[in-house]
């Protein structure tokens, strides 16, 4: 059993069982590294912070449809003081709720802030990574 005899001084690679098995636990030890890392990535999506507005837009109000406006505009609502975490949010997407410690109408307009985020804007990467699928 095990590889064939040597043919015209060349070995003919034939697989064999320690080689089969060799790669079944290299296989198996992948897929056990992967799941650790998984499991954090998810952790730190939760933990990920979304600034409302973002440092660019520092000390502007949010309108309910989600757009920045200067400071003291009527009808808009001054910065949570606090970014949001990526589990408030995923929450407030998923259940149609609040955020963490403001009223709907407050909530509403953060949210909306939170769905235009643009590509380079902070916290874009973390509500894409809540938009992701989980396996």
């Amino acid at each position: 059993m095990g590889e064939e005899p040597e043919q015209d001084g060349a070995r003919t690679s034939v697989p064999t069982t320690r080689r089969a098995l060799m790669l079944g636990a290299a296989g198996a030890a992948s897929v056990l590294s992967i799941r650790p890392a998984l499991a954090q990535t998810q952790a730190s999506v939760m933990l990920c912070q979304i600034p409302v507005p973002d440092h660019a837009r520092a000390g502007s109000y949010i309108a309910s449809d989600g757009s920045t406006v200067p400071a003291g505009t009527a009808g808009a609502f001054p910065p949570p003081g606090r970014p949001f975490t990526g589990d408030e949010v995923r929450h407030a997407l998923a259940n149609g709720g609040t955020l963490s410690g403001v009223d709907y109408q407050r909530s509403q307009a953060y949210m909306n802030y939170i769905r235009r985020l643009q590509r380079g804007t902070q916290g874009f990467t973390c509500f894409a990574s809540l938009q992701m699928p989980r396996g």
